[in-house]
């Protein structure tokens, strides 16, 4: 609000009629909404009526005098002006009416009208500014609250956002490995015997990687290279394929060979599988340097690829893979020791052996063999679900839901089975 603003009114409080007349011609000219009161009882009404910026109350009135009044108005109107216009040279007067009335200002009689005119000038401006000071601390307030809101309801939408995108990543990894278990038991259907080979080879390098405690990365590349370890074997014949690999003469042992090869070129295309092609071209060569196709030797073969050989080997040595004849798991372990430090790396073997030395682990999670029937929603599929034919239906890790139990239990009906599954129970209590 500025002193030109006529919505600024100024209240003059004096007994004597013609110092009012003097005030309102005066103060005529500068726009302002100029009150007149006799006495201080009819300037409390007035300002209980309508609102006042500034009072200008002469000091000696009858009744209640200037410094009652102004002390008065500052109990029970803060916001408003007061000024006093004293003809006394009593200075007690006036410093109680500072004191008491707090006053803006006061001013001698007779006064200087310049003097007068700027001195109310400057209330005005300083209550215009103190206006807009307030306003903008409010306005600062409603912003910063709003904002707060904001900022509230944004971090509340990105905790939101940031969870589905975890489940949504979760999703996608799951499907990812579901999709490459899928894949493998495809290539597995070609009647080579080896239906369950590359999942069960998977589980035995996670184990072997699990006890040499490898970083996440390796991990990762470790799984998905022993799942696809044999992806090359789509380029070689069925005939080829279903021979022992002792019985193979020299071109079906040349063939044979590149199927690393081959695997590593068919996932060049892949950004994701840039980590697992070398593993896979790397998986038959020998810690002597006496494999393929390389003859890469000691640590120069990736590590991912000296476990995978392990796993890779001892599962070839229980199918009979090698020579036909199938061995026991006992001597398939006692071969797989006796290429210590010749056909494996040393420290993959000592880690292979821990799994069969050690105390087997109690099971952390209770999981439970359930018909189909007895499956509910929430419990999580503990073990790969494959079909009769070996192919893979579901993934360990799998939650079920009910849609997906309704499917399990038509394909039961569909094809006649009698089906059970190992799934781990919903924790109780969120634990």
């Amino acid at each position: 609000m500025t002193a030109a603003n006529p919505a600024w009114t100024l209240l003059a409080v004096d007994d004597e009629p013609n110092i009012l007349a003097a005030l309102r011609r005066l103060f005529r000219p500068t726009g302002w909404r100029i009150l007149t009161a006799g006495h201080a009882e009819e300037a409390l009404a007035l300002l209980a009526a309508e609102p006042v910026d500034a009072v200008l109350s002469d000091m000696r009135m009858p009744g209640m005098d200037g410094v009652q009044l102004l002390e008065r108005i500052s109990q029970g109107w803060p916001r408003t002006a007061r000024l006093l216009l004293t003809g006394q040279a009593d200075l007690g007067s006036t410093i109680a009416a500072i004191n008491r009335g707090r006053l803006h200002r006061y001013i001698t009689k007779p006064w200087n009208d310049d003097e007068l005119l700027l001195t109310l000038r400057q209330v005005a401006e300083r209550q215009a500014l103190e206006a807009d000071k307030q306003a903008l601390e409010r306005l600062t307030q409603q912003q910063n609250d709003e904002l707060k809101a904001l900022n509230a309801g944004l971090e509340a939408r990105v905790a939101l956002r940031t969870e589905e995108l975890a489940a949504a990543n979760d999703r996608l990894k799951r499907n990812y490995l579901t999709s490459i278990k899928a894949f493998t038991a495809l290539i597995e259907l070609r009647g080579s015997a080896q239906v369950g080979h590359a999942r069960q080879v998977a589980e035995l390098a996670r184990r072997i990687g699990q006890a040499m405690t490898l970083d996440a990365g390796t991990a990762h590349d470790l799984a998905i290279a022993a799942l696809l370890h044999d992806i090359g074997h789509i380029g070689l014949s069925d005939a080829l394929l279903a021979r022992p690999l002792n019985r193979l003469d020299g071109d079906e042992l040349r063939r044979y060979r590149l199927h690393p090869v081959l695997g590593e070129q068919a996932l060049l295309a892949s950004d994701d599988m840039q980590g697992v092609a070398p593993l896979i071209r790397a998986h038959h060569e020998r810690w002597d340097g006496q494999g393929f196709p390389d003859g890469l030797r000691g640590a120069a073969i990736p590590l991912g690829a000296r476990i995978l050989a392990v796993a890779d080997a001892f599962e070839d040595l229980r199918s009979g893979r090698i020579d036909g004849q199938a061995l026991s798991t006992p001597d398939a372990r006692r071969t797989v020791l006796a290429g210590r430090g010749s056909q494996f790396d040393p420290t993959v073997v000592d880690a292979f052996a821990s799994l069969f030395s050690a105390a087997p682990l109690q099971p952390s999670v209770k999981t439970l063999r359930l018909r189909t029937l007895e499956l509910h929603d929430g419990q999580t599929l503990m073990r790969d679900f494959v079909s009769p034919e070996g192919v893979l239906l579901l993934s360990a890790g799998q939650r079920l839901n009910d849609d997906l139990i309704g499917r399990i239990r038509t394909f039961e009906r569909k094809h006649g089975l009698a089906l059970t599954l190992d799934v781990q129970m919903p924790q109780e209590g969120g634990r």
